[in-house]
Order: structure tokens, then sequence, then C-alpha cells
């Protein structure tokens, strides 16, 4: 009895913020990929998993209980994606887990179950939806798939350290400071949101740097100015970030090439160790490996 899912990470969000009183992002789903395989053991009752993934062996433990089973299982997770920098990497263990779980049980899970059991561990993107989604990644309040985003590239630029997510959540004044930016997080989703409808790169990159901007009075990040700028001047569409994480994104062209001269330019502008990964914007979904090699899961 076992199942393996794999699970997209991301880089940042799209938009992040507050509106209607309530806490949402939108997801930038990117291809790079955590799997989680999940072993059931009927006869045993303990979970085994790496302490490194311990939100993974949760999600197990939730899946199990949901489907009133106390059975052992085993939990393995080989993922692409660095811990602690806003690229999605914990919500991509826990969700595939979850659904490898049932899986391995004979059981299906909808994607409202799977954010259920993933927000119920901690602050959790949505790249488990398909598409692009508007998330509430605290209470679960917004669920909505606006689209397939449009053949974009994506050059990560990890600016460095670590940010727990639980904890940034947790932090005194947050609120505040996202009802500060509301008018401009508010016109970043509209044009995400036009972006999608007309896929057009040019508007989703003009949503995703009004939010980063804006966001850099929660999550500084040094020389966030004058980067875009940069980007901007040499042909890219814009700037996206983890607003909770350490990571950057330059949004460019599908057929952009110029990667080595895009990482020229980061470094003579941020003038600090950077480290740099390469990745395509894609939908967001769940993978089931043995079950449906190709296809997307959509719950």
């Amino acid at each position: 009895m076992y199942a393996s899912v794999k699970a997209p990470g991301s880089c940042g969000e799209l938009v992040q913020g507050v509106m209607g009183g309530r806490n949402f992002l939108v997801t930038c789903p990117i291809n790079k990929y955590s799997v989680a395989t999940v072993k059931i053991f009927p006869h045993k009752t303990e979970i085994v998993g790496t302490k490194a993934k311990s939100k993974a062996c949760q999600a197990v433990q939730r899946t199990l209980a949901h489907f009133n089973c106390s059975y052992g299982a085993e939990v393995q997770i080989e993922s692409q994606l660095p811990v602690g920098k806003g690229m999605a990497s914990s919500t991509a263990d826990l969700s595939a887990a979850a659904l490898a779980t049932a899986l391995a049980l004979g059981e299906h899970l909808s994607l409202e179950e799977i954010a259920d059991i993933a927000l119920g561990i901690e602050p959790s993107d949505g790249t488990f939806y398909p598409g692009i989604a508007l998330f509430d990644h605290v209470q679960g309040t917004v669920r909505r798939i606006l689209g397939n985003p449009p053949a974009m590239k994506i050059l990560i630029v990890d600016l460095g350290g670590e940010v727990d997510t639980v904890e940034f959540n947790r932090q005194e004044g947050l609120w505040a400071k996202n009802l500060s930016k509301e008018k401009e997080i508010s016109k970043a989703l509209e044009l995400i949101e036009r972006g999608i409808a007309l896929n057009s790169p040019k508007l989703i990159g003009e949503g995703a740097s009004i939010s980063s901007l804006a966001n850099q009075i929660i999550l500084y990040k040094p020389g966030l100015e004058d980067l875009l700028e940069t980007v901007l001047k040499n042909g890219g569409y814009g700037i996206n970030v983890a607003h909770s994480g350490t990571v950057v994104g330059i949004l460019l062209d599908a057929a952009d090439n110029r990667i080595q001269e895009w990482q020229y330019l980061v470094r003579t502008v941020l003038k600090s160790g950077v480290t740099f990964y390469q990745a395509d914007l894609v939908g967001g979904g769940l993978v089931p490996l043995e079950e449906q090699k190709k296809e997307m899961w959509c719950g």
C-alpha cells in the first residue's frame, strides 16, 4: 500500500496582502518539485520520516485521521526546493504527502480537503491548486482558481538567510502593515487577473512588481527598487518576491536566454552574494506518479 505524488514549489507569490478584511496571495508555481512517497502499514501505528520533514509526517497523520485510520506509515520526500526561502517547500511536501496517503489507502481527497489539512499545520501556499490560484494562506477563506499562466521564464535570486513562515505570520503589527498597502495590492491583483485573462506576461509583470515594492514595509529587500529599474530597462517584464521569504523573481519572456547577462546585471545592482535558480512559471497542481503519470490531478 503505497503511492507517490509530485507537487510544485513556487518563486514566492505574484501578489500577497489583505483585501476586504481577508489575507490572500496569488500563487507563482514553478517547475521545481517535491515528490512524496507514502507507504502504509496496517499492522503498525508509528509514522516514520526524517525530522527535517516533520510537516509532511503531520500531513500523513492528519490524512489518516481524516479517514479514521490508525495505520502506521513511512514517509519519503525527495525535493528540489530549498527550505526557508519562500519557495513553498513545506506546502509542496505536505500537500503531496496528504494526497499520497489517500491514494495509498485507495481513497480520494478533494482540493478543499487538502487545503484544510495544510492550513491545520501552518500558513500555506496554494500551489496544489491547478493553474494560478487566489488563496487565503492563513485561514483559507478565499480559494479561487484564476486560470492558466502565460509562458514565462523566471530567474530566481536568493538574497540569503531563511524566514520561518509560522513566526513571520505571528509578528506584531503585520495586519496593520498589510492594511496600509491595500490600495496598491488591489491594483496589483487587478493587473494579474487581466494578465491571466489576456495571456499577457507584461500585465503580470506590472502587477507583481507593484506587490513587490508594496511589501518593502513588511519584509525589506535591499536594492529592490534599483533591481526593478534595471530589469525593465533591459527588457524584463518586472519582478516578484517571496513576501515572507528571501527570494526575488526576475520575470522574463519564455524565449529570453540571456541568463548569464541577467546574473551579471543582478550582481551589479545588489553588490552582494546571491544564489540563482532558473525556472519556468507553470500551472500548479498535484501529479500522482503511479496512477496518472501525465495528467495533473485537479481534485
